[in-house]
């Protein structure tokens, strides 16, 4: 097993892992943002667009199984090794030929990487934690990773093409997944996991028929359902209310840092939590607050709100990703990873399209109050999550 030493960004190995997937991440988010922009300012209709986002997501959606499996049988390096390849490709294509088509190609080559990769990461790091409290803190320090990516990617590329134009940031986010493999390259592989000795063929959808992982997938999907809906609907709201542009920037940005700040402090109280109890409370805590926030009539209201939900929301993912290496067979950790991964993403691709006929028919504030609803309802199954012998 790898010679990770307890969590820490001062732990050289850990902190490198974290790193290099920052570094692939923030190539994808940061052409996320210059693609539909170049998009737009070529005379592409916003369908268009919407399309162009949506790629990010769907590869992933198809990809997601199948790498899992692959992860399964082949560990961390080799699928890491042809996400760095596929990342940079991508954006080194949008570099070289930047029009429609060549963005689309370079949606499904990032997002496809990116998800690949989390998969890889996920599964390594959560197979060289010796313990469940070790396993919480890993996942909490992995969780920061995104929501650095997210700020740092379309931040860098928006600077870049003010400075240079878009063909500029796409070669300098191609150079990304470069620094990602420097980062990442000294990395120990595992000892490869043992396949199930029962000698029959199992499918990916084998694993539902655990109760354990149906609750804790309808779970993980209840939550990230409360994400896709607060993004979606706080500008809407802020903008029927007459808001300013900045100001629902700001409402978002707080509920971004509150995520991450309490991601940053869940290392040092993962010993004193169990998985079950904190996504109980945070379900409970996310229906109370959709159930308050369209009374919330002024901005100062809706960012504390915005505040507060972030702790909640951002305090859950480390505890599934701890769940779910407790209750899934190490030799398929990587297919419930990607299964996961599916059907959030899934759900990230269909779900706003739902919001926005739901919200144009009833409003937007039945929309929290019907997403709050179920989220209070799930709680009942976050808190019948047991641990299970794997």
């Amino acid at each position: 097993m790898s010679a990770l030493q307890p969590p820490g960004l001062d732990n050289p190995a850990l902190a490198r892992l974290i790193g290099g997937h920052i570094c692939l991440h923030a190539c994808m988010a940061g052409i996320r943002m210059a693609a539909p922009l170049m998009a737009l300012r070529a005379g592409h209709s916003a369908a268009a667009v919407g399309m162009l986002l949506a790629l990010f997501a769907l590869t992933q959606v198809f990809l997601a199984l199948p790498a899992g499996r692959y992860v399964d049988r082949h560990g961390y390096w080799r699928p890491v090794r042809l996400c760095l390849i596929a990342g940079a490709t991508g954006a080194a294509l949008a570099a070289l030929w930047p029009v429609f088509g060549v963005l689309c190609i370079a949606a499904l080559l990032t997002g496809g990487a990116v998800g690949v990769g989390a998969i890889s990461l996920q599964r390594h790091v959560g197979r060289c934690a010796r313990d469940a409290v070790e396993r919480k803190r890993f996942f909490s320090w992995l969780s920061i990773g995104p929501a650095l990516s997210n700020f740092v990617g379309p931040l860098a590329a928006g600077v870049l093409i003010d400075a240079g134009g878009f063909v500029l940031a796409f070669a300098v986010l191609a150079l990304l997944p470069g620094l990602s493999w420097g980062l990442v390259r000294t990395t120990r592989e595992l000892p490869p996991v043992l396949p199930d000795d029962t000698g029959a063929k199992r499918r990916a959808w084998d694993l539902l028929g655990a109760p354990t992982m149906r609750r804790l997938l309808l779970v993980n999907w209840l939550m990230s359902s409360c994400w896709d809906v607060h993004t979606f609907v706080v500008p809407v709201l802020g903008h029927e209310r007459g808001f300013s542009a900045s100001a629902i920037g700001a409402i978002l940005g707080g509920f971004a840092l509150a995520a991450t700040g309490i991601r940053v402090a869940l290392p040092w109280v993962a010993a004193n939590l169990q998985e079950r109890v904190v996504i109980t409370a945070a379900m409970l805590a996310t229906a109370s607050l959709f159930g308050l926030y369209p009374f919330m009539a002024s901005a100062w209201g809706m960012a504390l709100c915005s505040a507060a939900l972030g702790v909640s929301l951002g305090s859950v993912q480390p505890m599934i990703m701890s769940t779910l290496h407790q209750i899934t067979p190490e030799a398929h950790h990587g297919e419930a990873l990607g299964l996961r991964l599916m059907l959030i993403n899934a759900s990230s691709v269909s779900m706003p399209m739902l919001f926005g006929a739901a919200g144009a028919l009833a409003g937007v504030a039945v929309v929290f109050w019907t997403v709050g609803a179920a989220v209070g309802l799930g709680a009942r199954q976050a808190w019948r999550l047991q641990k299970a012998a794997t």
